[in-house]
């Protein structure tokens, strides 16, 4: 019989060797179950194919071409990606919907020994409680937001308090972006579901019992939406303020953005739109040092004239409540580490 799971949770925790997802290449990279092995028995073309015999033909003859193909490429994993498994090893199968997909694959695996079992409404039940989970139910962690000018490394004070023990969420590398005009980063974004998928799994591995820091975003990072529960808890959620004066800001985002300024071509479309924002005289005034080849000057114009005053906007607007502000006299090694040791003693008394 199918596992039947009631919560994302129980199963994140299903205790089976392997999670193996036999849905098509293209299916496992929109999205797939955090640490799943893609072994597909239809690949993108093989699934279009028989989905066009099913709706113009018959299911019949869908079918009887789908069980040829399912079993052929399982054979193959069975060969090749399977064959150095011992006969204890315990698989979870899912497809789409726990259909034929899953099913066939995994009465093949049963029937070599393996103790292999399939998910009760496959990859579309995941999704439901992941929505569940991210949409409709309260987070139930506390979370305390990093807030700061750009530029004062909350990325990298995250890094040292998950060193200290400190529970952290990085929305930005689950959604592979700076969270910023100029922030996308090499390999792009992934998918709406593949990063709620990511978020979803770092949530449930923390203990709601303690404080997790996530840093202070919007709504949006990049173009991937913070889902309702965490954008509302994140809204809600005490602030602590890192400051970092301009000098040490502009060195370390010189650094930490060093591929996109040295792509003037790259740049210069980035920073074209905000003409109706800033005024042609001061974007002219990027576009001359971008030309310059004078990335320290670019970037200390970038926050003064649009990064600084859009962060004092939004501050004032969201009203969220600074409960501590500390100080990153330099924002080096050592600077850092003392910043994240200040946040860490403040965090510890919440």
């Amino acid at each position: 019989m199918p596992l039947k799971f009631s919560s994302l949770s129980e199963l994140y925790s299903h205790g089976f060797d392997t999670v193996i997802d036999v849905r098509s290449p293209a299916e496992y990279a929109e999205d797939h179950l955090p640490g799943a092995i893609s072994l597909p028995v239809l690949d993108n073309e093989e699934r279009a194919r028989v989905g066009t015999i099913y709706v113009q033909q018959s299911p019949f003859l869908a079918r009887k071409l789908g069980a040829a193909l399912v079993f052929r490429n399982a054979a193959n994993h069975v060969e090749h990606r399977l064959s150095h498994h011992e006969g204890g090893w315990r698989p979870l199968v899912y497809c789409w919907r726990g259909g034929q997909r899953s099913g066939s694959f995994t009465w093949l695996l049963q029937q070599i020994g393996w103790r292999a079992e399939v998910i009760e409404g496959g990859y579309r039940t995941y999704r439901r409680l992941v929505n569940r989970y991210l949409y409709d139910d309260p987070l139930p962690h506390r979370l305390v937001a990093l807030d700061g000018y750009t530029g004062t490394a909350k990325t990298k004070l995250l890094e040292r308090l998950s060193a200290r023990g400190v529970q952290v969420v990085d929305l930005e590398g689950l959604a592979n972006h700076r969270g910023s005009l100029l922030g996308e980063r090499p390999g792009g974004q992934p998918s709406q579901k593949a990063f709620e998928s990511r978020l979803a799994g770092v949530l449930c591995g923390l203990n709601p019992a303690r404080p997790v820091v996530v840093e202070a975003e919007s709504s949006k990072i990049g173009d991937r939406i913070l889902p309702p529960s965490l954008w509302n808890a994140l809204r809600a959620a005490p602030r602590i303020e890192v400051s970092a004066p301009l000098e040490a800001r502009t060195v370390y985002l010189v650094e930490a953005y060093d591929d996109i300024l040295s792509d003037a071509d790259r740049l210069r479309a980035r920073l074209d739109p905000l003409r109706h924002h800033r005024g042609h005289e001061v974007v002219d005034g990027w576009v001359e040092r971008i030309e310059a080849g004078d990335k320290f000057g670019l970037t200390r114009m970038l926050m003064e004239q649009h990064y600084d005053p859009a962060y004092l906007k939004s501050r004032k607007a969201h009203g969220a409540e600074v409960i501590a502000r500390v100080e990153a006299p330099a924002l080096d090694a050592a600077g850092l580490e003392t910043a994240a040791a200040g946040i860490e003693e403040i965090v510890a008394q919440l």
